[in-house]
């Protein structure tokens, strides 16, 4: 059986020893780039690898391309590579807790058509509350052996975007919290706000106070109420980088409303252009 959403950390468990899956762990702090390489040769899941968001999980910045900017498709086969993936395998990713960090690989994976990928429901936080085995220092694996491309359906650019902005035919998501959403404070990007016409769901909301995602019903409904009647696949998801709107992505695939797409750049890199339109709200 192939996870492809989610995975129980009884799952992983019974599968820690299997050469055909692999754990990742993306535990990573905004505020501190390297807490999440501490956190992992600290203590980690027995046999995983770890990746790093800045350095692994997004390509270079230029000042204009936003904060975590997708990777290059062929660098980022290389990195997965060296940390051992494969085709075929299948891949867990965990982070702290919520999933925000994880689903960036979650995506990342599927962008290049590896569809084995699933995140840790409760992350580490879960796995050390149940006392399951843990590990420390470094854990490494084979070289992998994996091949892919960019599914371009998954994607909008900024000038995708733009023209939505300009056409009003598709959906603008915006993961932020409301408070970044309406632009009543903007505490990393150069201006408050958000893209002309986009509606907020906060992707906190999908997981509950433990950081486990809610039930597929009850995101369904929370998702819907922001989407409207728009379906899924005229949507794209953005946030302040690109990170934590994979978690709301994960969130629709969870709720059966698959198809939306990701704006990479998101609001780091759509606000640093000053010519381009920014909207505000009132709570």
């Amino acid at each position: 059986m192939a996870f492809r959403t989610l995975i129980g950390t009884a799952d992983l468990a019974a599968h820690l020893e299997d050469p055909q899956w692999i754990t990742v762990d993306c535990r990573f702090q905004l505020a501190d780039a390297a807490w999440g390489t501490r956190e992992y040769l600290t203590s980690h899941i027995p046999g995983a690898v770890h990746a790093h968001l800045n350095d692994d999980l997004s390509g270079p910045l230029t000042g204009t391309n936003g904060r975590h900017p997708l990777p290059d498709p062929d660098v980022l086969i290389q990195t997965l590579t060296r940390l051992g993936i494969s085709n075929g395998m299948q891949v867990v990713a965990y982070d702290q807790d919520n999933g925000m960090f994880a689903s960036r690989l979650w995506w990342l994976l599927r962008w290049l058509g590896h569809e084995d990928v699933a995140v840790l429901d409760g992350g580490f936080r879960k796995w050390t509350a149940e006392h399951r085995p843990l590990a420390a220092g470094k854990d490494a694996r084979p070289a992998g052996s994996l091949t892919g491309a960019p599914r371009r359906e998954m994607t909008a650019d900024v000038d995708e975007v733009a023209a939505i902005v300009a056409r009003h035919d598709a959906l603008l998501l915006d993961a932020r919290a409301p408070e970044r959403y309406r632009g009543d404070l903007e505490p990393i990007d150069r201006e408050p706000g958000h893209i002309p016409g986009a509606v907020n769901h906060f992707f906190q909301r999908n997981v509950d106070e433990h950081g486990v995602f809610r039930s597929p019903e009850e995101l369904r409904a929370a998702l819907s109420e922001a989407m409207g009647s728009t379906p899924a696949d005229r949507v794209v998801c953005y946030c302040g980088s690109g990170v934590t709107a994979c978690q709301n992505l994960l969130a629709m695939e969870i709720a059966k409303l698959p198809g939306a797409k990701l704006y990479g750049g998101s609001w780091s890199e759509w606000s640093s252009d000053p010519r381009r339109p920014v909207e505000r709200s009132t709570p």
